[in-house]
């Protein structure tokens, strides 16, 4: 069980009914996200509060989801910022570009609920185990 149930995720996905099946089953384990459906207005919500997590489709409305994660990597370190990738996409190529823009995970879409929650739960224990005590 994660050691961060009320952590802020950022969601950024143009398919608004995966987004809202996302936000739906993470919401009832107990998460708070935010919601953006392009690059742009996803660097605009980071400006305002840096998330915990952040869960980027490699498809965006107004861009590449792995360039926009690639630029987003210039100011936040993985560390910091940790990023989830979905994506259709099984094909190795897309696979390793992730991990290369800056990924620490990848779930192809459509997904297993269990799968998404063991993996943000992953992601967000290795952040915060990391995080010097406060």
């Amino acid at each position: 069980m994660s050691i961060v149930r009320n952590a802020d995720l950022l969601l950024v996905h143009s398919d608004a009914r995966l987004a809202e099946i996302t936000c739906f089953r993470l919401e009832l384990l107990g998460y708070g996200i935010r919601v953006c459906s392009s690059g742009t207005d996803a660097l605009s919500e980071i400006s305002k509060s840096v998330p915990d997590l952040i869960i980027v489709d490699t498809t965006l409305s107004d861009m590449d989801g792995l360039e926009w994660l690639t630029r987003l990597r210039a100011e936040y370190a993985p560390g910091d910022l940790p990023a989830l990738v979905f994506s259709q996409d099984p094909s190795l190529e897309t696979v390793e570009r992730a991990f290369m823009s800056g990924a620490q995970d990848y779930l192809l879409t459509p997904f297993d609920p269990t799968v998404l929650e063991q993996k943000v739960e992953r992601l967000l224990d290795s952040k915060f185990s990391l995080s010097p005590a406060q």
